[in-house]
């Protein structure tokens, strides 16, 4: 067989193994003796065969990762169990590759420690109910540590917040004094706007003598509805003297 044809045919083949394929959703960092050159793809690129260059390929889609649960203390010495989870993505994938080992335990590990350090800075209360202010401050921090890696954080979620069985007892009670505050304080306002409407109303009453002895009237009717053995009623003095001076006219 010609030699020519055999090195051609070797030198096709060296040539077709340099080609390689990135996915839409990753990038591959060509490096040369070691040295990065180029960042290619998505889609069929080549390189040099022969170990000559080499190709790193990173997943540039959003990748998700656990916080495990963490103890910590709040600014208010309350010891609670918190966990989180992140969403990130590589933006810049020649530096999640050269200026970092491993970027996915870097992210995780930055993630955990400001947490800690964040849930520190604040009270239980804080933690439990402005927990979206909080997944922004930890996203804003976290993202400025990790944006010299070329991640950018996405969001960081607590998970769950889990304190101690006392604390939570004594939230309980809280909330319970704070329930009976509440309807004690509704059942003082509806008897003082019932005071006011009586008083409205005995105001109207005492304008016209006649309306007063009809409300009297309605009350006996009232009474008389009712099983009673027996009605004392009160008749007015003005009421008696008109009787007597009928009577001593008679």
């Amino acid at each position: 067989m010609n030699p020519v044809l055999i090195l051609v045919l070797v030198l096709v083949v060296i040539g077709l193994s340099g080609f390689r394929i990135a996915q839409q959703y990753e990038r591959a960092l060509v490096f040369r003796f070691g040295r990065y050159i180029d960042t290619r793809g998505p889609g069929l690129f080549w390189i040099i065969p022969l170990g000559i260059e080499k190709a790193v390929k990173v997943d540039m889609r959003v990748l998700t990762d656990g916080v495990e649960e963490q103890e910590a203390m709040t600014r208010d010495n309350v010891p609670i169990k918190v966990n989180a989870v992140i969403w990130y993505r590589v933006v810049k994938p020649n530096l999640a590759v050269i200026e970092v080992q491993n970027f996915r335990n870097a992210v995780v590990q930055v993630s955990l420690t400001t947490l800690r350090n964040t849930i520190g800075q604040h009270t239980l209360d804080d933690v439990l109910k402005e927990r979206e202010k909080l997944s922004g401050l930890l996203k804003d921090r976290t993202d400025q540590v990790t944006e010299a890696w070329g991640v950018e954080i996405q969001n960081i979620e607590m998970k769950n917040v889990e304190i101690p069985a006392s604390m939570q007892r004594a939230m309980a009670q809280e909330a319970e004094a704070h329930r009976e505050k509440r309807a004690r304080i509704v059942k003082a306002e509806a008897e003082l706007e019932a005071a006011h409407k009586l008083r409205e109303a005995a105001d109207e009453i005492m304008k016209t003598p006649a309306s007063l002895e009809l409300r009297r009237m309605q009350m006996l009717t009232e009474v008389g509805a009712e099983q009673n053995t027996m009605t004392i009623v009160m008749m007015p003095s003005e009421f008696v003297a008109a009787a007597k001076a009928i009577a001593e006219k008679k």
